[in-house]
């Protein structure tokens, strides 16, 4: 049996460090093709696999869930204030990238406000800085409001809070070996959403290219992630194309990352490369949490193998 947990968070923090040197940079003329390979600097003068933000705060999630034993909004944004001022759960104790909403909620965080009272309402604060940090809880059981309430300790607004319910019911699918097109079309009939908004996310698969965005607005995002996952067939695959579609390139590609970690596992001709683990700075302690993740009761029992 695969081991799906640590597969998909690997799958994140993975793609996530092979998109940052990447960040910002103008879609490439080709199409999901030539595969790219992991490599250092570029947009952040960061060394070869440090991942950014978006592997910070879902460590940040994982460890709080590991340490509380539940899911505990003010433990979490406890670690966030840590990465944040410390450092904490970064990859070489630095902080280089952090999304203006999530830095506006961590300021209210520490002026005193409650977790929750935290997040940003406003429409315009529907960047992806809560969904690229959701997928803990796709392993864990929990209601829909907790993950509305994980979401809403940075990103309040009603259509953050769906993208992460999608995202999190599509990945769980997943993880119960549905396949991906029955996955879409259950949580098209299961969900409650706007769809006004989101009606495009369920078609995004048959989507050209050109056609999706690549920005850091929430839904532009999962529908970046799913359409990478759904036209490719390997991992690397994946990441790839997300990577070459410009913009967004580390949070895209850890977004997707994760779920084609989830389908494809580590190794073997799809998987994620082994080389790859071993390059992302401070991978033992990615395995180290995971492994200590697996022990958490909220886990459920078939993750724990």
């Amino acid at each position: 049996m695969k081991d799906k947990l640590y597969s998909g968070i690997m799958g994140l923090v993975c793609g996530d460090a092979l998109g940052v040197p990447f960040e910002f940079s103008e879609r490439s003329p080709k199409s999901v093709y030539p595969l790219i390979d992991m490599t250092g600097y570029g947009a952040h003068n960061q060394p070869l696999g440090t991942w950014s933000d978006d592997s910070a705060l879902t460590l940040a999630t994982i460890q709080s869930i590991v340490d509380k034993e539940r899911i505990d909004c003010n433990d979490i944004m406890k670690n966030f204030f840590e990465w944040f001022r410390f450092g904490r759960f970064s990859a070489n104790g630095e902080v280089f990238d952090i999304g203006a909403t999530t830095f506006r909620a961590i300021d209210n965080y520490i002026h005193g406000c409650d977790a929750l009272d935290c997040g940003g309402t406003d429409v315009n604060d529907n960047g992806n800085g809560s969904l690229m940090r959701i997928l803990p809880l796709a392993y864990v059981d929990c209601t829909e409001q907790d993950i509305i309430n994980v979401s809403s300790v940075t990103h309040a607004h009603e259509i953050s809070t769906t993208a992460c319910r999608i995202y999190v019911a599509f990945a769980k699918k997943l993880l119960n070996d549905v396949h991906p097109n029955r996955a879409l079309l259950e949580i098209k009939n299961e969900l409650k959403y706007n769809e006004a908004i989101f009606s495009q996310l369920f078609n995004v698969p048959y989507f050209k290219r050109a056609a999706i965005k690549s920005t850091g607005y929430v839904v532009a995002t999962l529908e970046a992630a799913i359409w990478c996952f759904m036209r490719t067939s390997s991992y690397r695959k994946c990441v790839s194309a997300a990577v070459r579609l410009g913009g967004d390139t580390d949070t895209i590609a850890a977004i997707a990352g994760g779920l084609a970690g989830i389908y494809y596992g580590v190794d073997g001709e799809a998987g994620i490369p082994s080389e790859w683990i071993k390059l992302v700075d401070r991978y033992s302690i990615v395995d180290k949490l995971c492994k200590r993740f697996k022990l958490s009761p909220l886990v459920q029992d078939k993750f724990k193998l």
